[in-house]
């Protein structure tokens, strides 16, 4: 199973469009907010993925959550936007997060710097930003769940 994580878009939904369009073969869509307005359309224009959602700093209307959790493949994926959990300024209250619901996988954004770290039995993984990252390119990630394990990548936009 293949899945898209993709943050802070802020306006840019064409970036997204390109973003899913690029990706036929995902079965699921993680948006981890700032501009949760960008993804609705598609949800609608790809009925065929399962898109989860939550809000970030930035969705000052917003009713979605901050924080979500999905079990897919056996796997138990922890997702926020990240911004209610300080990981401008580490990770370590993200982890305490995963391992108290006894996760696999954590998704979240916030700091617009892509990053992957394997610690304790956990994948933490950031996407970066879909249209303002602060280092390198643009980017979101892809993690493909298989039967021998969890590969997640980043890939530049």
């Amino acid at each position: 199973m293949r899945i898209i994580v993709i943050s802070d878009s802020h306006g840019k939904s064409a970036v997204i469009d390109k973003i899913l369009s690029s990706q036929p073969d995902a079965a699921h869509v993680f948006f981890l907010g700032d501009n949760t307005a960008d993804i609705e359309d598609f949800e609608y224009l790809y009925p065929q993925k399962n898109f989860h959602t939550v809000c970030g700093n930035c969705d000052f209307a917003s009713l979605l959550p901050t924080v979500g959790l999905e079990v897919l493949s056996g796997k138990r994926i922890l997702y926020t936007h990240g911004h209610t959990l300080s990981v401008k300024y580490g990770t370590q209250r993200l982890t305490e997060l995963a391992k108290r619901n006894n996760c696999d996988i954590v998704l979240y954004g916030h700091t617009h710097v892509s990053h992957i770290l394997y610690e304790d039995g956990i994948y933490l993984v950031n996407p970066g930003s879909c249209s303002r990252a602060r280092e390198g390119r643009n980017s979101y990630a892809v993690i493909d769940i298989t039967e021998k394990g969890i590969m997640p990548i980043i890939i530049e936009v």
